[in-house]
């Protein structure tokens, strides 16, 4: 089949908390996914999709996994993505070898590494990202930046806090 023929969607939690109700079999999600969702309404929407065979429940690859580890090292978004978020986009980037992706959340950093990778996404409930975005450690007092594997909270020339500054790409 033709790749332009189908889209697959990838869903985060915020999708089902948003009230995005799956109407083919062609949607994706990560076991992970499945604690997030707390509410009953969201949970409802999840349990349907899966007994309906609407979603897919599936772990990404390996390879994909370290693509993502190396663009999000270089993107700062490391300091932002959860682990289930990191597998969410390997998810997507396998599923983007043989079909249109589109990733469903409001997650900023999950788009803005969306964004980095040519993967369609779309938001539920907010307004999403308008460009990509670096993120890097940076001194509350004296502005000093450090590495992402920086292992304190604060700086070691000022003692001030460090925070996840957002730099525009």
């Amino acid at each position: 089949m033709d790749k332009n023929e189908k889209t697959a969607y990838i869903l985060d939690a915020s999708a089902f908390i948003g009230g995005f109700e799956p109407k083919s079999s062609l949607n994706f999600t990560i076991p992970e996914i499945t604690d997030e969702v707390k509410d009953m309404k969201s949970k409802l929407i999840l349990e349907e999709a899966i007994n309906e065979n609407k979603l897919t429940i599936k772990e990404p690859s390996q390879i994909s996994n370290e693509k993502i580890d190396n663009v999000i090292s270089n993107s700062g978004d490391n300091l932002r993505l959860s682990g289930a978020d990191k597998k969410l986009l390997s998810l997507a980037l396998d599923l983007s070898n043989e079909m249109i992706v589109k990733i469903i959340t409001d997650d900023y950093s999950i788009q803005n590494v969306a964004k980095i990778l040519n993967i369609i996404y779309e938001s539920i409930l907010t307004e999403g990202i308008k460009g990509v975005y670096n993120w890097a450690k940076t001194c509350n007092g004296c502005r000093k930046e450090y590495e992402d594997s920086y292992p304190h909270d604060d700086c070691e020339i000022c003692g001030s806090k460090i925070f996840k500054k957002r730099i525009k790409r």
